[in-house]
């Protein structure tokens, strides 16, 4: 981030996504929204979520630490509000468990939406109990100190996708997407596009059309050397 010396800071910041266009991508989910913005962003699909069914979209309050270390975890919880998602990445991997039930009651406190951590994560029955979600490379009962220095709301890579602070982290049993604050206005719209779209073809399906007519596939099979051949009848 330009204007901030090198080092381990926190920086405070009050910079937020468009807030109809997180709204949207609650809705669209992961799937289509990375179809929206061109099948870009995804974070990689180790990162799993710890139960199914959760679906959230907010703000990325973004910690890069050092592995085994969840002292800048301690320090980000002050920076985290209401519909905020926790991003946590290391300096190289780590599957240690960072992150447990208390933090999650104490950002739950202040209404964040959920974490997403390229680390280890522990109490997950505690934290399932608690409907916390959370998306992790591993679960892992290996503790951690509090220790060694890094940073809040700087710029980070998180499963292979840079994360800034105040981008759109959108997440669901589809895996962890991130769509950058300047771009969310213009994905939203799209994203609804395809929401509509889909409805529509939604129901088209439930009336018995088929995809190959719908989407003109018969053209592309022909186009490939598909052949249709009729089996014969049986005696």
């Amino acid at each position: 981030m330009s204007g901030f010396s090198d080092g381990h800071i926190v920086v405070r910041t009050r910079v937020r996504p468009d807030a109809a266009a997180v709204k949207v991508f609650a809705e669209a989910g992961v799937a289509t929204t990375h179809e929206a913005m061109g099948r870009r962003g995804l974070v990689d699909p180790v990162l799993r979520p710890i139960y199914s069914g959760a679906r959230i979209a907010g703000r990325a309050v973004t910690v890069l630490s050092h592995p085994g270390d969840n002292l800048m975890i301690h320090a980000a919880v002050e920076q985290c509000g209401e519909g905020d998602i926790l991003a946590v990445a290391t300096t190289s991997l780590s599957h240690d468990g960072m992150f447990g039930d208390l933090f999650a009651t104490a950002l739950k406190a202040r209404g964040v939406a959920g974490l997403i951590i390229d680390a280890g994560v522990r109490d997950v029955a505690d934290l399932t109990e608690m409907g916390f979600p959370v998306w992790s490379r591993a679960i892992s009962s290996q503790g951690t100190v509090k220790a060694s220095p890094g940073s809040v709301n700087v710029p980070v890579v998180l499963g292979g996708a840079l994360i800034a602070p105040g981008d759109v982290i959108v997440a669901d049993d589809d895996g962890v997407l991130v769509v950058a604050r300047a771009d969310a206005p213009a994905v939203a719209g799209k994203a609804t596009e395809r929401l509509a779209n889909e409805a529509e073809k939604r129901e088209q399906f439930r009336d018995g059309a088929l995809s190959l007519d719908l989407y003109g596939l018969r053209a592309t099979l022909d186009r490939l050397g598909v052949r249709y051949v009729d089996a014969p009848d049986e005696d």
